[in-house]
């Protein structure tokens, strides 16, 4: 369960973003708020995480695309690990397909970065609350149509976007060439692409990846 301020106690309050200017202006808004404190901040994923466990926040506010870990890949590390922080994605990307996935990882909130500043503190104040902040119309689509690719598939097909060799990704995932090679066909399948790089785009675009 999350950590239950006092009413004398501002909830405290994680960034993890990699754009450094928009991480310090995040910081001076939601440190204007008297009930909120933001305790860190973090530029990639894997740092964010350390901080999660150093400085154990009610809150993460996370952008979704990091170095090293994404904002989603970060979401779904905490769900594994149960740890008692609520989770808000505050990203440029109106894409139904990361809203799926941030819900399947238990995220509370999904903001825009345009949304005005009192907007992302009140979400803030609901999710910690136990409720949800998420736009109506883009929660909609999320469930319109369905992820069709495995965690797996996800990852070969990620791996394979950024110009990496079948024989590459069987290394880093530690997998056979062969399971690599079945898994980006099955992928392309799914989607119904002609090669890996279109399987890739597309996955993209429906925010898949």
């Amino acid at each position: 369960m999350p950590r239950m301020p006092t009413p004398e106690e501002p909830l405290r309050i994680l960034i993890a973003e990699d754009q450094s200017m928009l991480r310090g202006a995040l910081t001076a808004l939601l440190n204007l708020e008297d009930d909120l404190s933001v305790v860190g901040s973090a530029g990639d994923g894997e740092s964010a995480w350390r901080e999660l466990q150093r400085l154990a926040p009610d809150v993460l506010v996370t952008d979704i695309e990091m170095p090293g870990l994404t904002g989603l890949e970060l979401a779904q590390r905490i769900q594994r690990h149960g740890l008692p922080v609520r989770v808000v994605i505050v990203t440029t990307f109106a894409r139904a397909g990361f809203l799926r996935r941030a819900l399947d990882a238990g995220v509370g909130g999904y903001l825009l970065k345009d949304a005005p500043a009192e907007q992302l503190a009140a979400a803030l104040r609901r999710v910690h609350d136990g409720g949800r902040a998420i736009d109506p119309q883009l929660a909609l689509e999320a469930w319109s149509e369905p992820d069709p690719l495995s965690e797996r598939e996800r990852q070969t097909l990620r791996l394979a976007g950024q110009g990496m060799s079948a024989s590459e990704i069987a290394a880093q995932l530690r997998l056979s060439h062969g399971t690599v090679r079945n898994y980006l066909s099955d992928a392309i399948g799914k989607l119904g692409v002609g090669n890996r790089i279109e399987a890739y785009r597309l996955a993209r675009q429906k925010g898949w990846l």
